[in-house]
């Protein structure tokens, strides 16, 4: 699926996943492959971008926002979000 990260300055993130955790005003959720259309607001907190089955991981700490899923395609419109290195 594709997932799209997008803050009000500049695209964050392009590109095809596996899956993406991200945290939801009611508790952190996962969306997968052809996962059901839904639009939601995110909280602050901890993306995590899941980029393929073999565990390769990036995660994005975002300020909060809104995601879409349809069409297998995802985007996360967040009012603020930054890159994070994880070791």
């Amino acid at each position: 699926m594709n997932l799209e990260i997008l803050t009000p300055e500049k695209k964050l993130y392009s590109g095809e996943v596996y899956g993406v955790q991200m945290p939801g005003i009611s508790g952190s959720f996962e969306v997968l492959d052809k996962h059901a259309p839904l639009v939601s607001a995110l909280k602050a907190g901890r993306v995590k971008v899941l980029k393929d089955k073999q565990h390769h991981v990036m995660h994005f700490d975002i300020q909060g926002g809104f995601v879409e899923v349809i069409n297998n395609r995802v985007t996360v419109l967040a009012e603020g979000a930054t890159a994070v290195e994880t070791a």
